[in-house]
């Protein structure tokens, strides 16, 4: 399963075809839908609020982590952060690392001295590929 901030919704769909290509079976993560259709959606926090509600759309991608072998974090640069993890990914991580599951991160995560987040993030033990998906094995 791919998991990232909304903001690269496009990127994640590319990034799916990619791994498909290679012969992995990928899951994007749920709610990207509005996303693609209007990139802005997400700076409505409220409508956001309201759509993940009603879908509920934080234990459904739980539940998509549960089922697959590994979760790749799509972590590009955001609010002038190299390797940008939020707090929705930073907790399908906690998931993914409860169940045992594999944790790739596509690029490399900032020091933690730099941002609390990356202290926990290190503590997973993730695998960082730095954009080579073929490291992917499963």
């Amino acid at each position: 399963m791919i998991c990232g901030s909304s903001t690269f919704a496009k990127d994640m769909l590319d990034t799916k075809e990619q791994l498909e290509k290679l012969g992995h079976e990928v899951k994007s993560p749920l709610g990207m839908e509005p996303h693609l259709a209007d990139p802005s959606f997400g700076d409505n926090l409220e409508d956001n609020l309201k759509f993940c509600i009603e879908n509920d759309i934080m234990r459904a991608n739980f539940n998509q982590i549960q089922d697959r072998d590994a979760i790749l974090v799509f972590n590009k640069k955001k609010n002038n952060i190299e390797g940008y993890i939020g707090v929705s990914v930073l907790m399908e991580m906690a998931i993914a690392h409860f169940l045992h599951k594999k944790i790739y991160i596509m690029y490399q995560i900032p020091h933690f001295n730099k941002h609390r987040w990356a202290h926990e993030v290190s503590i997973m033990q993730p695998e960082i590929i730095n954009k080579k998906l073929d490291l992917i094995k499963g």
